[in-house]
């Protein structure tokens, strides 16, 4: 019995030893193999149990298992010590100081940006949120219904010729109606008035798709922000209320409007609100179309028919909708001339919106 301890003893400080010297985790490893292996001093002991008595395996037993314990816990602090000062040598060796400007500390190091206009739609975002409107979403690929119909656009309405509507090829499992790019996002509408109980309110920001002729005002990707109250006894002077509210906090200053009547199949009146152009100040220019104004905001009071759609009673309720391009607004906001630089990947036009 006294040897049979002196020995388990006697390899346990060796391998304390060896453990303490070693610097990785191969090392670790094989000590922990040369020592619980089968060829190993432990599994010797336990190969020779079946020649001791039973008094004298109630007292090897137990020491066995404690210097199995002990090994695994030493084996497992160890490889810890060595993921720890893996970790600890890196930071040291890639250590950045965040309190120098990039171009100080490394010049090759540049610092990111958010895209402009995914800034002014968290900035418009909050601020209809601040006013008690949801936000919500809806498929780029539509059909016609939603598109057209649901948004009273008959079948020979100019808006469905081709020359303005990205068409799918008619797929049979799609059911009855032809699919689409989406042409706005009024199609978000009839979606949020057949998922809400009126009275409700909401704007979904998203890419429309149209196939027109690119210039400096005029892209065939794009982006909007639909918006839609609907409440009992709405009337055309809470839908200026909201748009000068909301142009006021996204320009920091009031900006002057103006409020045109405007046709349009899903509203009521419908109305044309326009700014005057913030890059030539009026004076007319490429963005303007040299007229001095820029149409933002197209507008007005939900057509009862689109509230039918939306299974709303139009007895009780109305509402109002407007849809904003956002990318017009993030021209005025930040006198861009032309919207391709929006669109193209030059990365030196984002660096300009960098974080700091």
């Amino acid at each position: 019995m006294g040897s049979i301890e002196q020995k388990l003893s006697l390899s346990f400080s060796e391998f304390e030893k060896s453990l303490a010297e070693a610097k990785d985790r191969a090392l670790i490893l094989n000590l922990k193999a040369n020592i619980l292996g089968k060829t190993g001093p432990i599994s010797e002991v336990m190969a020779g149990m079946k020649n001791y008595s039973v008094e004298e395996k109630k007292i090897i037993g137990p020491l066995v298992n404690s210097y199995k314990e002990k090994i695994q816990m030493l084996c497992d602090d160890g490889l810890n010590r060595i993921e720890i000062e893996e970790i600890n040598s890196n930071l040291a060796k890639n250590k950045i100081d965040l309190s120098l400007r990039a171009s100080i500390y490394q010049k090759e190091q540049r610092s990111g940006g958010h895209h402009p206009v995914w800034t002014i739609q968290r900035e418009i975002e909050d601020v209809f949120l601040s006013m008690g409107f949801n936000i919500i979403d809806g498929p780029h690929i539509e059909d016609e219904y939603h598109n057209f119909e649901a948004l009273n656009i008959p079948a020979d309405h100019p808006a469905r010729d081709m020359q303005d509507t990205f068409w799918f090829e008619t797929v049979a499992k799609f059911g009855p109606y032809r699919h689409l790019l989406r042409t706005h996002t009024s199609t978000i509408q009839v979606r949020g008035m057949k998922a809400q109980k009126p009275p409700f309110r909401f704007i979904a920001p998203g890419k429309v798709f149209r196939c027109e002729r690119t210039d400096a005002s005029h892209e065939m990707v794009f982006h909007q922000l639909e918006g839609m109250l609907v409440d009992r006894n709405v009337s055309v002077a809470n839908l200026i209320y909201f748009m000068k509210t909301l142009l006021s906090e996204i320009f920091k200053k009031e900006v002057e409007v103006r409020l045109r009547p405007g046709f349009f199949p899903f509203v009521e009146p419908g109305f044309e609100l326009d700014i005057k152009c913030l890059i030539c100040k009026g004076t007319g220019c490429s963005v303007c179309k040299h007229v001095g104004w820029v149409e933002l905001l197209p507008c007005g009071m939900v057509h009862p028919n689109v509230l039918k759609h939306g299974n709303i009673d139009t007895n009780e309720y109305n509402g109002f909708a407007f849809g904003l391009g956002l990318d017009r607004l993030v021209m005025m906001k930040y006198a861009i001339e032309d919207i391709r630089h929006i669109h193209g990947a030059d990365l030196r036009f984002i660096e300009q919106f960098k974080l700091y």
